[in-house]
């Protein structure tokens, strides 16, 4: 009979798949690795399995230990397999960029999950990697992994996935597509496949932001790859190209590998598939160009499958009046967002109130574009005159001490009823325009829309 004897059997050799709708007409094979397929639903069972196994045998993990990481879900639900059948606890720490049903998923395997702010720089105490650390000192008999820096992430894909992948394609791969989180994936089959073959072309796809691809790290929100510094796991000499992909480019290939090919893939599933479409559509007749689908989109309905949050963060265009077509009416255009930092001073912020006529500004920390993460509240002349009038020493105190609550959000494809109805209740709202602030729209922006001045002059 052929039954395992644990779930961690069952990991690895996952099937190869044509995906021949998406690839119609390309002069090579495009080709997906499922990796989803494994028992945890990602390929992140891989290395769970073999940073444990390696701890063990180093005595960093006895027997009643801890195991706490930082992760955007697929490493702590393979790592939580692993802890299972083990008789391991399990911590994990995650950023409030993640989708709810990935929280959800580790406290089904009874993990403790930690939650923190995205919007901070890795070394910030409040950090996810940082608050991971902090707990290791904390709890007895801890082990962190540390998938950023364990050798042993990237030697699971040597050992497994690079093989597999030559044994399936009978050694005629010719380009390997993957996008690089801890770099793990990327950097294990590519030693091995340049070890069988040189010629083979190694494409890391990378969310438009990332540090791979050139940027600061800041800000995307498709989840799961891409990093805001550069994990010693990746290797960056075994990457021939990289291939930087809009969060707009990654959702909508997602959704449509899932209803064209039947195969329900995730975000950064689509982020591969994008760059594979590119990287397949300069081939030669006769490449074949596989692309690595790291998990499914099961973890992503709320977001990536979900019509609401796309149009909430710009992503998705409505019919009729729209956001947009208010702030494309404006005298001048459309105006860049214009916002405070929490450091400067309450009568700074008022000054920059005055000097561009408005009345209510967000305050974020970060250079723009920004993510919507990292805004942090709003001032507003209404608000500051209060507090001023109580006690005049508040305009000296930073905007961080006396700021508002956030600004409400909206995407700038939404319908124009909608913003008109958030702004009964708030004086201004943010505009999302691909998952980015973009401006500030006011009631008197709505009004001017509505009743543009040539009306006003015929009266």
């Amino acid at each position: 009979m052929e039954i395992a004897d644990s779930a961690l059997e069952l990991i690895g050799n996952t099937p190869l798949v044509r995906l021949p709708k998406i690839g119609a007409g390309l002069p090579g094979d495009l080709i997906a690795k499922l990796d989803f397929t494994n028992p945890g639903g990602s390929s992140k069972d891989r290395p769970a399995v073999t940073m444990i196994d390696a701890a063990e045998e180093a005595g960093l993990l006895k027997p009643g230990g801890t195991i706490i990481e930082p992760t955007s879900g697929n490493t702590g639900v393979g790592l939580a397999i692993v802890a299972a059948q083990r008789g391991y606890k399990t911590i994990f720490v995650m950023t409030d960029k993640v989708s709810p049903e990935k929280v959800d998923l580790l406290k089904a395997y009874g993990s403790e999950v930690v939650v923190c702010p995205v919007a901070v720089p890795p070394e910030d105490p409040e950090s996810y990697y940082s608050t991971a650390e902090r707990l290791v000192a904390e709890t007895p008999g801890a082990y962190r992994p540390n998938q950023y820096d364990n050798p042993h992430n990237p030697r699971a894909h040597y050992e497994t996935t690079g093989p597999e992948i030559w044994r399936q394609t009978d050694g005629k791969i010719t380009h390997f597509v993957a996008g690089a989180g801890t770099g793990g994936t990327i950097s294990g089959v590519a030693k091995y496949l340049k070890e069988q073959n040189p010629d083979i072309q190694i494409i890391a796809a990378d969310p438009e932001g990332s540090v791979y691809s050139g940027g600061s790290g800041r800000p995307y929100l498709v989840e799961g790859v891409g990093e805001d510094f550069w994990p010693s796991t990746y290797s960056p000499d075994l990457v021939d190209r990289t291939i930087a992909v809009p969060d707009l480019d990654s959702f909508l290939m997602a959704r449509r590998v899932t209803q064209e090919e039947g195969i329900f893939i995730g975000g950064s599933g689509g982020t591969a598939v994008q760059a594979a479409l590119q990287v397949a559509t300069e081939a030669k007749p006769g490449d074949l160009v596989m692309v690595f689908i790291p998990d499914s989109g099961r973890g992503y309905l709320s977001k990536v499958f979900n019509d609401e949050w796309l149009g909430n963060f710009g992503f998705l265009t409505a019919e009729g009046p729209i956001v947009r077509d208010v702030l494309e009416s404006k005298k001048n255009g459309v105006d860049d967002l214009i916002y405070v930092f929490p450091e400067l001073t309450a009568r700074k912020a008022i000054a920059v109130m005055r000097e561009n006529g408005v009345s209510q500004l967000p305050v974020a920390k970060g250079e723009m574009p920004l993510a919507e993460a990292e805004v942090m509240g709003s001032v507003s002349e209404l608000r500051l005159m209060e507090l001023a009038f109580e006690d005049p020493s508040i305009l000296d105190r930073t905007v961080e001490e006396v700021m508002d609550t956030k600004l409400a959000t909206i995407g700038i494809g939404q319908p124009l009823n909608r913003v008109v109805s958030m702004l009964e209740t708030c004086p201004a709202v943010v505009v999302l325009d691909g998952g980015r602030p973009r401006h500030v729209i006011s009631r008197t922006d709505v009004l001017t829309f509505l009743s543009p001045a040539s009306d006003i002059d015929q009266i």
